[in-house]
């Protein structure tokens, strides 16, 4: 029920298209092989983006400051997860002398 049925190959019907393909392995024909030409892509009326020299300097500049922004917010927020679990290991040697002092 849920298998495909295909025709036989010899009744399969040809495309009207396409004349039928016939094998020579002696002939080597290089055209039968080379792709398709692809078209070029269609012009825009776009104008380009055209940017002065100082701009260019300024948007480099500015990236250079981003990252360097970027940079140093990580590298505090590192430390400063750093310095807590720091503080907590201290935090919690001191309270695990305490509970052992208070014991004895």
């Amino acid at each position: 029920m849920f298998t495909p049925k295909y025709p036989r190959p010899d009744t399969a019907p040809m495309p009207a298209s396409t004349p039928p393909a016939t094998c020579n392995p002696s002939v080597y024909n290089p055209t039968a092989y080379a792709p398709a030409p692809v078209p070029a892509a269609p012009a825009t009326n776009r104008p380009a983006v055209q940017l002065p020299p100082g701009s260019v300097l300024t948007l480099a500049a500015g990236g250079g400051a981003l990252v360097l922004v970027v940079g140093a917010v990580l590298v505090s927020m590192l430390l400063a997860v750093a310095i807590t679990a720091a503080s907590v290991a201290v935090c919690a040697v001191v309270i695990r002398s305490i509970l052992k002092s208070d014991r004895r």
